[in-house]
């Protein structure tokens, strides 16, 4: 009897948040934030435990130690990020990606303002600058982003996929990452910045389709388990798990690659604009919103990528020292885009499909 009781209570709160289009969207933008806030936080916990370990002589994890691996505290950033993706992958059951793939920026945010507080590391004028432009710019986002959603359930779902419009933009997509694959990234991957990135951020097409869609399913499962038994289910989730992979496989080549600082921002810029360009075509989320709504999302995006850039390419930029101190500054932001050689080998891996 409890058993039908519970399942009573969840088909009710579900059939609720079918038909409650607004609860829906606050709860998926309330995740959405908590993700960016565990997600950046996560990354503060894990460097502190590395900065800890390092200051008693253990060997750094950039030249091949695992002394992390039997720290609390790494396991403690390690969970919270599992926890921050979980919650992002949520959000897209109850609001549109279009709201919800640009305001993973924040996690950039919060963790250079947990950084400057929690590790001691400066936050310039600049880099405040930055975190301006990025809250500025998601406020926007809120406000005038898509508020409502057409795709609430597979059957919806597999009637956008099948979409000539959207096969000839996924076709496109599959081509150019095969040659990008097979012909560029041998001959031009280690040397040209755009290539491992350009084939990370157009899986982000397929990635962000079959999290929504499993987002649909594992919504849907909550009264009918029949969804189970939709090829379409087992299909998405076999595309999540094969984008995922390369896309992780190409992201450490490139942050292998080249500096940080650089991957960072030009992965955000490619993949947003990725997902932006796949809801506009197969969730059409745009088609309801009002002019001014579009140029205004549009314009936040923009504000958000320079947001990203000058917290990346500049959070060490000396500003306002002595003319003698001019050239050191210009040196040490040429020092930054070069990279050093320890960051160029070794890179680390910040979440794929959801920034």
């Amino acid at each position: 009897m409890l058993r039908g009781t519970l399942c009573s209570l969840l088909f009710t709160w579900t059939a609720d948040l079918q038909t409650n289009g607004s609860y829906k969207l606050w709860l998926g933008l309330t995740l959405a934030l908590l993700s960016a806030f565990l997600i950046g936080g996560s990354v503060i916990l894990k460097k502190k435990a590395l900065l800890r370990l390092a200051s008693k002589g253990h060997t750094r994890a950039g030249d091949g130690g695992h002394g992390y691996l039997k720290d609390w505290l790494w396991w403690g950033g390690l969970l919270t990020m599992g926890a921050g993706e979980a919650c992002n992958f949520a959000a897209y059951m109850f609001a549109p990606a279009t709201l919800v793939t640009p305001l993973g920026a924040l996690s950039v945010l919060i963790s250079a303002v947990l950084s400057s507080h929690l590790l001691g590391e400066v936050l310039n004028v600049v880099g405040k600058l930055g975190c301006f432009l990025c809250v500025l710019g998601s406020i926007l986002l809120v406000i005038h982003a898509p508020q409502e959603q057409e795709v609430t359930s597979l059957r919806d779902m597999t009637n956008k996929l099948l979409e000539p419009g959207f096969l000839v933009y996924m076709s496109f997509v599959l081509v150019l990452c095969a040659v990008l694959v097979l012909y560029f990234s041998p001959r031009f991957g280690p040397s040209n910045i755009l290539v491992y990135i350009s084939i990370c951020s157009l899986l982000g097409a397929f990635t962000v389709s079959s999290v929504k869609g499993l987002a649909i399913a594992i919504n849907t499962v909550m009264y009918d388990i029949s969804v189970l038994a939709n090829p379409l289910t087992w299909i998405l989730l076999l595309t999540l798990i094969v984008s995922i992979v390369t896309q992780v496989n190409y992201l450490n080549k490139s942050l292998d690659t080249f500096n940080t600082l650089l991957v960072y921002p030009i992965y955000y810029v490619l993949f947003t604009s990725v997902v932006l360009s796949t809801s506009i075509i197969l969730f059409q989320e745009w088609r309801s919103m009002k002019p001014v709504d579009v140029v205004t999302t549009l314009g936040a995006f923009l504000v958000i990528v320079v947001g990203v850039a000058m917290l990346h390419l500049f959070k060490e930029l000396q500003v306002g020292e002595s003319s003698s101190n001019e050239r050191g500054g210009t040196e040490s932001l040429h020092h930054q885009l070069r990279g050093t050689e320890e960051e160029q080998r070794h890179g680390f891996v910040f979440p794929v499909w959801t920034l």
